[in-house]
């Protein structure tokens, strides 16, 4: 239980009717999980207003409403908090309600486009390997020490994220790695945490379906290091036109990595071979078992946060060369008849052309390299066309297929891929709707040598489908595939 007028602390409050000196038991944005002595934080979101739902709250025994619009009646026995946002009061309230947990370890958060969820858990592999208990928060999974917890979120609503955290700060953890979403800022999910530092990947061309504009997006990105304390460092990517942007404004202190550009953390690609790279890190040569450009840049940036966070350069390096990465990240498979399998989650036109660009560099003679390739549905439409324009320029043979339709009808999805393409890719694709039947296609159509990319879904184990997630694993199936193919 924690007093109420305690947890208000740092709200931006309009009006309170009632009492705040009060404990209340729990904190909610759903009202489902209220239980008497709760607090209900109403939130307007995209599918439905917890305004609509203050009765019901009432009714299950909340003590104390948290709320933007002032209710038509008012219930004596009920305390009303107005707030400029819920959003940010709930997560302002959250923090305060789990003991302000961000302030008890070292939080890093890393945000971008793409190589997040591969540096947050580089992170957390490379901090255990050096004897810290770490928590990770990112796409794939959540880690409290050795415990896992499923996710759900990329970054989950602010009071499962302090209690996670809290959970962290009562099972020892010194140090937590988090993936940090455009969404979870704009959303106000980290309102409220104290991070040590941030990273920045790279921007490129993605949930413009949600902030329309990309301007809009990267000025959401550069939020999180505009609210940086001075205490804090923050690492961007000078390699990416704008990765100077994200230092603009920053208290914190302006550290910089880049293969190209001078920076504090420079590195250079020697060798990239699939057994992995050969690079140099601020001029030591290190042997890294991950692969291609992109993870060179991820390397940089685990390096260089964990020079910030005051680790020693050679103990840091020596671990990094054994380190593999986040699963469904270039996670690949050979067949007994010498045909490359590789899962990524590439899912935006500059994470694909990523990987096939990597893939081009594998290359050792004329490989024939096949692209398994959808997108999703209820997402941003307008790289449907982009990414299905990159697969065929980088490919010898692409199939079209679903990825997450959702709510859409992926033929319709397939025909917004098709949009504008050139006269040369329209030669290269074939269509096949079934996703399984697709990777089975484009395995019977490879030989020995050749590279299938089955793009998109990465670590996901579904595929969601009219609302519901039916069993699908891209990896899992590729072996199942080419098992078959051996018997």
């Amino acid at each position: 239980m924690k007093a109420l007028q305690n947890i208000l602390f740092g709200v931006k409050l309009r009006e309170v009717v009632g009492a705040t000196q009060q404990e209340i038991v729990s904190l909610q944005i759903d009202s489902r999980k209220i239980t008497p002595g709760a607090a209900f934080v109403a939130i307007k979101g995209a599918q439905s207003d917890g305004h609509d739902f203050i009765q019901v709250a009432i009714e299950k025994g909340a003590r104390v409403i948290v709320c933007e619009q002032k209710p038509a009646e008012l219930n004596p026995a009920i305390t009303y908090i107005m707030v400029e946002h819920a959003q940010e009061a709930v997560a302002i309230m959250a923090h305060q309600f789990y003991d302000e947990p961000s302030t008890k370890l070292k939080l890093v958060g890393v945000t971008g486009t793409n190589g997040k969820t591969t540096v947050a858990t580089l992170l957390f592999k490379l901090f255990n390997a050096l004897g810290y208990t770490c928590g990770l928060i990112s796409t794939i999974e959540n880690h409290i020490g050795k415990k896992i917890v499923p996710s759900t979120h990329t970054t989950p609503d602010p009071i499962q994220l302090n209690a996670l955290l809290h959970q962290m700060v009562e099972a020892g953890c010194t140090h937590v790695f988090m993936e940090v979403s455009s969404h979870a800022i704009h959303q106000h999910r980290i309102t409220g945490l104290h991070f040590v530092g941030g990273a920045f990947t790279n921007i490129t061309h993605d949930h413009l379906d949600y902030h329309q504009t990309f301007e809009a997006y990267l000025e959401v990105k550069k939020t999180f290091f505009d609210q940086l304390p001075s205490s804090s460092f923050a690492l961007s990517n000078l390699d990416d036109k704008n990765g100077a942007k994200m230092l603009f404004n920053t208290k914190a202190k302006k550290v910089t990595y880049a293969l190209h550009a001078p920076a504090n953390y420079k590195g250079k690609i020697l060798e990239n071979v699939l057994s992995g790279l050969v690079m140099l890190i601020n001029d030591i040569e290190v042997h890294c078992r991950l692969i291609g450009t992109f993870n060179a840049y991820n390397l940089l940036t685990v390096y260089g946060i964990a020079i910030e966070l005051g680790e020693k350069p050679q103990e840091v390096l020596v671990i990094l060369s054994a380190l593999i990465g986040a699963e469904g990240r270039f996670d690949y498979i050979v067949s007994q008849e010498h045909i490359i399998g590789i899962v990524d989650y590439a899912h935006t036109p500059d994470a694909l052309e990523n990987v096939l660009t990597t893939i081009a560099k594998l290359r050792k003679g004329n490989e024939t390299v096949i692209t398994v390739v959808g997108c999703g549905g209820d997402r941003d439409k307008t790289k449907r066309p982009i990414m299905a324009q990159v697969a065929c320029d980088l490919s010898n043979k692409v199939f079209f297929t679903s990825d997450n339709p959702r709510s859409e009808d992926p033929n319709e999805i397939i025909k917004d891929m098709e949009q504008g393409l050139s006269s040369a890719a329209k030669r290269k694709y074939i269509n096949i709707v079934d996703r399984k039947e697709a990777i089975k296609a484009a395995i019977s159509f490879a030989k020995a040598g050749d590279i299938i990319l089955v793009a998109g879904k990465g670590h996901e184990k579904y595929q969601e489908i009219k609302g519901v997630k039916h069993d699908f694993d891209d990896k899992q199936i590729l072996e199942n595939l080419f098992k078959e193919l051996a018997k």
